[in-house]
């Protein structure tokens, strides 16, 4: 197909559609026309894209009919009738893609953090310049368990998600760099394990793992996915494959940032866990349990649903409709 023949022949049409679609008032007679002129130019739009990909009479072509299909519908689509799209397709499609990056980052984060742990614990010197004994000592019997029972618990679980969540959204935003996550990956493994270093120390290793349990599952796995989208983002930029590095960035940007909104939801969970539950005097099987529930159901919605979706072509990205045309590739 001669593009350059085809722009010649349909300029008048293109430009008499374009003048439609900006109307303000329509008569009967006009919105047949209209309706006639977007078949017409949807046509054209498929050869050109389909003989030619992404040009910039096919860009053109696309805006207006955009335009056009707004003027006849009316209004665009209400964003209330998005949210069950996105939360049965988008947002698991979206968890569902970075799956293996999160057991990756899972399995390394505690790899680093276990031995930090025992290495600074069986170390007296190390041990010693994190501190004073009595400040250690301290530490070990009172301030550890002290954190979760010392704020009125509405406040420490709204503090404790903020927190969270902050950080969260920051590894999604900043993943573009492919230093911010690890950087924050690595702060809290070694954080995490010199807090457990200083509990093995003073033989209270059981009461670290029991005041974390119930809440950390779910926070830390929220962080690790958190991690990974970032870092899938960094790859899309790295690697974008056939497409263009702005192409690969932007569709990958789109589909994980949404990951962030997710996580928000995830983590006020874990806020309410290490708020309202870490610290009651509940047994212990009870209140690890009520951890490892709400574990499951957000591994269910990954996994499970997530799968689903992805088989259905989901990706977590937008549709065409919203996101623009796609550049078409060869091979």
């Amino acid at each position: 197909m001669d593009l350059d023949a085809l722009t010649l022949a349909r300029r008048d049409e293109w430009a008499r559609l374009d003048e439609l679609s900006r109307k303000r008032r329509l008569t009967g007679a006009q919105v047949d026309e209209l309706v006639t002129r977007y078949r017409a130019a949807s046509a054209d739009l498929a050869d050109i894209k389909s003989s030619a990909g992404r040009t910039a009479q096919g860009d053109y072509v696309s805006t207006m009919l955009a335009r056009a299909r707004l003027r006849l519908t009316g209004a665009p689509e209400n964003v209330a009738r998005q949210i069950p799209r996105f939360f049965a397709l988008q947002l698991p499609a979206a968890l569902y893609r970075v799956r293996w990056t999160t057991l990756v980052i899972a399995v390394g984060f505690i790899v680093v953090a276990v031995l930090v742990a025992f290495w600074v614990s069986r170390d007296p010197a190390l041990v010693a310049s994190l501190g004073s004994r009595a400040e250690l000592e301290y530490y070990a019997q009172n301030s550890f368990t002290d954190y979760y029972s010392e704020n009125p618990a509405a406040v420490f679980a709204g503090t404790v998600w903020t927190n969270n969540a902050w950080i969260a959204a920051q590894c999604v935003l900043f993943g573009i760099t492919g230093v911010w996550p690890l950087m924050v990956l690595v702060q809290n493994a070694v954080g995490v394990g010199t807090a457990a270093a200083v509990m093995l120390a003073f033989d209270r290793g059981d009461v670290f793992l029991l005041f974390i349990l119930p809440h950390g599952m779910l926070e830390l796995t929220c962080i690790f996915v958190a991690a990974a989208a970032g870092l899938h983002i960094f790859w899309a930029w790295v690697a974008p494959g056939p497409r263009t590095r702005g192409d690969a960035l932007a569709a990958s940007g789109r589909s994980l940032a949404t990951i962030a909104v997710g996580l928000v939801i995830a983590l006020a969970v874990s806020g309410a866990i290490e708020g309202f539950v870490t610290a009651q005097p509940w047994p212990w099987a009870l209140k690890i349990g009520i951890g490892a529930v709400a574990l499951a159901a957000f591994l269910l919605y990954m996994l499970v649903v997530g799968g689903r979706a992805h088989r259905r072509g989901e990706t977590g990205d937008l549709p065409e409709y919203e996101a623009g045309t796609a550049r078409l590739v060869a091979g």
